[in-house]
């Protein structure tokens, strides 16, 4: 995929061609697991809510405007990762700071290397034999990011993985082992670890995983069934990210106007940690 935004109709053929196939009725199975305990971070800063995430981050006075409506509450914004799809040029330290300042909540998203058995043209694959060492590099990466635009330890710094093949055993298992090393990075500098990703598929084979070591934080699921929920339509283990761990993108595309300004944004109830920005 050469940009991380699709519309739901092209992210459905990229699962068609995958093998794959999206039941919103329905449910995953998995077997019963144990949730890894959460290493000692710094104390998050939590939001329970509705949030937007949009490609590019809107101007200033289009978060004001939207601010005054006090629909949304969070917005997620795309810090880095090479396979980040949309130019940023709102997205500085003073932009964030003005938002913040202003009571908007923000959700910093990364967007990492793609699974090597996914169809599309992201720039930057993960590799089996370089899985850890890319994952680690990529995390250590997300910091820096975060850090430059002014969000502190104990932020939590989320990881897109697109949909892809979780029935090809090399594709997950390489998959798998670069958000490990991800996570750990991120951890080492005192951010907490969050994930985004399909529920039929990248959320999927982290959530059904049998070693739980070193798996997200905070899972945000993305289940395009209209629903503003993060529990009634939880496909896993009811166990897995309980206590504010869970975020739900439940429309994709989605045209509003907001205080006399229109942007077309995903969907998202929140009940998870968000950054936490320099003052």
């Amino acid at each position: 995929m050469s940009k991380h935004r699709l519309s739901r109709r092209k992210r459905a053929i990229a699962w068609t061609s995958a093998g794959i196939t999206l039941s919103v009725g329905g449910a995953l199975t998995a077997n019963a697991v144990v949730t890894a305990p959460t290493p000692k971070l710094p104390a998050p800063s939590l939001y329970a809510g509705r949030a937007f995430d949009t490609c590019t981050a809107p101007s200033l006075s289009a978060m004001k405007a939207w601010k005054s409506s006090n629909f949304y509450g969070a917005a997620a914004v795309y810090i880095g990762g090479k396979n980040r799809g949309c130019a940023q040029p709102q997205l500085t330290p003073s932009w964030v700071k003005s938002v913040s300042a202003s009571g908007w909540k923000l959700i910093p998203l990364y967007v990492g290397a793609q699974p090597p058995c996914q169809t599309g043209r992201s720039p930057d694959r993960i590799a089996a034999s370089t899985a850890a060492s890319h994952g680690a590099k990529d995390g250590a990466d997300a910091v820096a990011k975060a850090t430059t635009l002014g969000m502190k330890a104990g932020s939590a710094l989320y990881l897109d993985m697109e949909p892809y093949d979780i029935n090809n055993p090399g594709c997950n298992n390489a998959v798998l082992t670069y958000v490990r090393a991800w996570n750990r990075a991120v951890h080492a500098k005192g951010y907490w670890a969050g994930f985004y990703g399909f529920r039929s598929t990248s959320a999927a084979a982290v959530a059904t995983a049998k070693d739980r070591t070193d798996l997200p934080d905070i899972m945000w699921y993305a289940l395009w069934n209209h629903t503003r929920t993060t529990t009634r339509d939880w496909p896993w283990n009811p166990s897995l990210w309980t206590k504010h761990r869970r975020a739900h993108q439940y429309w994709a595309n989605s045209k509003e106007t907001r205080g006399g300004v229109t942007l077309t944004v995903d969907r998202n109830d929140w009940d998870a940690p968000v950054a936490i920005t320099a003052k």
